[in-house]
């Protein structure tokens, strides 16, 4: 049912080129000039539901303190190097002036004071942190309410301001805070066209034709447009992480190029067997379209999976790269077999590089009838499956113990955020963090704020001060705010370490366990941690606990849509088990370039970091459905051989080699597109790029090139097995067996091996 509707779609979309590209176009025009209207700016809000810092978050509220919205600090420090202090003279007028401009921005409900606090003496309790011990260094701490009231025009009326002042007064004047966190834009613009020119690099090569290379190029493009612009459509609707448009470009341009060349390749497969191009295009889609509709469908469901972490960023982060990937689909069956049939014949013609490469010949329609006649195709691919095949223990041991091995740092696996003291020293936020860390210790740069309710215990905040200060992980204690309608009194605390160091995430956790239920005993009392920092590791801990969950659910999920696929036990349950193993060792491979800084120089990382804290759940998801393309375009066209023959060791070396060079010129793309994002400043997208990067590697060439050979093997004739019952009982679908080739030269496709 499927293969005839796309056969439909296909031909009829080559039939009709102009009409359908004409369509994308308008379609695109229509999807900017809504991101443009109607659009909004990406945005983080890095909570969830039922945390304690979601409670403490919650009492601050009512507390209408102001405390529970967006903060930002401007960091200052004299221009003569620490010649001059800020308690006189003209560095002292300066900082009076910058507090009074920042004070006037927009949407600001007040400032610290540091000059006030100088005025109020000179013991540094007394300058409540805002002036270093030895007076070169102030910080003006910015209060902006809720981020649901707040654009990224109030990051950019900070900056702006930063800019100007920067050239009239005798200031250094740096900028963080969690203001630029949550409204900063992305660094993937150049990354993507770094991708962009290499998967057009290495599409030429494949195929010695500049059509043949722009046309995947040009849908990837048109889908992009298309996916990032509804996805700034549904940013102005509610909060769209900042990583998603940087993610789902990365993602859209690996997976649309990938899908094009699975297309682009049946169809010149048969256009060389001497079908009009308007057949050719149309049966393309039909056949290498089932495929990439059934992956890319599956990469949609694992994204979406993540709601079962119940942190909404996550959420809605995978909703908006789901749309990119549905983009994408959605081009890869209607546009591209439009830009097929307007090329004609042209794409039949390739050059000497193509001819080389190319990973199809005329012959194969011979070769189909004929086995014996194919044995002069892939060469060099079938003598390597051919010699694994031979040897299938020693090489299924050998790389599954590489592989296990790669896995082995993930036992050290340690997820937090990265905080700007990770970022390269050419961003304000990176200095500004340095600054404060060196006029008032690490810890100051990501404050905690514990809110408490005294509710018929009144001397409970005296005892929670006292016991707070403490503890070995607190450094200070800044003066409690108590609010006079509710009672609900806050505290801003700081740490003796950084933002992302494990003690920080230690000391949260002590004072929630052992620290405050010891300051309010049995009483009514209650108090949560709260504050940036906090809930960042309460994010982090949400996602660790409920990774088991969703692995186990898409592994499940993965294994019956392959089982229904192939109609086979053992295919689906070995492709689930390959698939876990390298995306364990990308896992591996990340521990010891991020947390180990192995390597870290060659993409820029400066510092070692925690693994981002909803990075492995996303690129679980992520690789598991695009580790699927390969295993469907692979596996289709080894049970298309062993439906033909019957024979298991013919089918894996025909279908294995067959499909060889596309799978690891599609590999080598992604590869390429992802490693670009690798060398962006931000580490996130490091670890997105690096990841997606390594594991797409892993996949193409030790799994397909060496295990799923090897393996398959080894389980001979019992690859296809299927108890009978089971087999009833399943409903009957296809995805990749070439029907359509069945049907043009009269074969019929041999019976599964169920067992009776």
């Amino acid at each position: 049912m499927l293969s005839k509707a796309l056969l439909r779609l296909g031909a009829s979309a080559a039939r009709h080129p102009w009409r359908v590209i004409a369509a994308w176009l308008i379609a695109a025009t229509l999807a900017v000039l809504a991101a443009i209207a109607i659009g909004g700016r990406t945005a983080d809000s890095m909570t969830a539901p039922g945390l304690d810092s979601q409670r403490a978050a919650q009492l601050i509220e009512r507390a209408g303190t102001g405390q529970e919205g967006m903060t930002a600090q401007v960091v200052v420090t004299p221009l003569d190097g620490g010649a001059t202090f800020f308690d006189h003279g003209s560095a002292r007028t300066a900082l009076t002036r910058l507090q009074t401009e920042v004070q006037r921005l927009p949407h600001v409900l007040g400032t610290s004071d540091p000059a006030g606090a100088l005025d109020a003496g000179g013991d540094t309790t007394v300058r409540g942190g805002l002036v270093s011990a030895d007076g070169r260094i102030a910080v003006v701490r910015v209060q902006y309410p809720d981020q649901s009231r707040l654009s990224a025009e109030d990051l950019d009326a900070l900056v702006d301001l930063g800019d100007r002042l920067r050239a009239e007064l005798p200031l250094r004047i740096e900028m963080g805070g969690n203001l630029f966190y949550a409204f900063s834009d992305p660094d993937g613009g150049a990354s993507e066209l770094i991708g962009i020119l290499a998967a057009a690099a290495i599409l030429f090569l494949a195929f010695g034709s500049l059509v043949a290379a722009a046309l995947p190029i040009g849908m990837a493009v048109f889908g992009l447009t298309v996916g990032v612009a509804a996805m700034t459509v549904l940013a102005g609707v509610t909060d769209v992480p900042t990583f998603a448009p940087v993610l789902g470009s990365m993602v859209g341009l690996g997976v649309g190029i990938d899908y094009a060349l699975f297309v682009l390749a049946r169809h010149r497969e048969y256009l060389a067997r001497g079908l009009d191009p308007r057949e050719a295009a149309g049966r393309a889609v039909a056949t290498a379209g089932r495929p990439v509709v059934f992956a890319g469908g599956t990469v949609v469901v694992s994204i979406l999976g993540m709601a079962v972490a119940n942190v909404p960023f996550m959420t809605v982060g995978g909703l908006a790269v789901s749309i990119v990937v549905l983009t994408m689909v959605l081009a890869s069956v209607t546009l591209l077999p439009a830009f097929l049939g307007a090329a004609g014949p042209r794409l039949a013609r390739a050059g000497l590089i193509g001819r080389a490469l190319q990973t199809r010949k005329p012959a194969r329609l011979a070769r189909r009838r004929d086995p014996a006649a194919g044995a002069a195709h892939a060469a060099g691919w079938r003598r390597w499956i051919g010699h694994v095949s031979r040897h299938p223990v020693p090489y299924a041991v050998g790389a599954a113990g590489l592989l296990l091995t790669a896995t082995l740092p993930v036992l050290g696996l340690r997820v937090g955020l990265p905080d700007d003291g990770s970022l390269p020293h050419t961003r304000t936020e990176r200095r500004a963090y340095d600054l404060v860390a060196e006029g008032f210790g690490p810890g100051a740069n990501g404050p905690l704020v514990i809110a408490a309710d005294p509710t018929g215990d009144p001397g409970v905040l005296d005892r929670l001060v006292a016991t707070v200060a403490a503890d070995p992980g607190i450094a200070s204690v800044a003066p409690t705010h108590i609010d006079r309608a509710t009672g609900i009194a806050t505290l801003v605390v700081f740490p003796t370490t950084s933002p992302q160091d494990k003690a920080t995430a230690d000391t949260i956790a002590r004072l929630r366990t052992d620290v405050l239920p010891t300051a309010i005993g049995h009483g009514p009392a209650r108090a949560h941690v709260g504050g940036a920092t906090a809930s960042l590791s309460d994010v982090g801990q949400r996602t660790s606990q409920r990774l088991p969950v969703f692995v186990a659910t898409v592994l499940a999920m993965s294994f019956l849509l392959l089982m229904l696929v192939f109609r086979s036990i053992l295919v689906p349950l070995k492709a689930v088990l390959l698939n876990l193993l390298s995306i364990g060792a990308a896992y591996g491979i990340m521990v010891a370039v991020f947390q180990w800084g192995w390597g870290g120089a060659l993409i820029g990382l400066e510092a070692t970091v925690p693994i981002v804290s909803f990075i492995p759940m996303f690129l679980f998801a992520i690789l598991f459905g695009l580790s699927m393309d390969y295993e469907v375009f692979l596996l289709s066209r080894v049970r298309e051989e062993y439906l033909r023959t019957g024979d298991n060791g013919t089918a894996i070396v025909e279908g294995v080699s067959g499909t060889a060079r596309i799978i690891t010129s599609a590999a080598l793309i992604m590869v390429a597109v992802f490693l670009s994002f690798a060398v962006a400043e931000d580490p996130s997208t490091k670890m997105f790029g690096l990841g997606l990067a390594t594991a797409i590697f892993i996949d193409a060439t030790v799994v397909r090139m060496v295990l799923v050979p090897a393996t398959m093997t080894l389980l001979g004739r019992t690859n296809w097995w299927l108890p009978k019952w089971l087999d009833s009982m399943l409903p009957r679908g296809s995805v990749g067996t070439d029907d359509t080739d069945a049907e043009s030269t009269g074969e019929a496709p041999r019976p599964r091996l169920v067992d009776r």
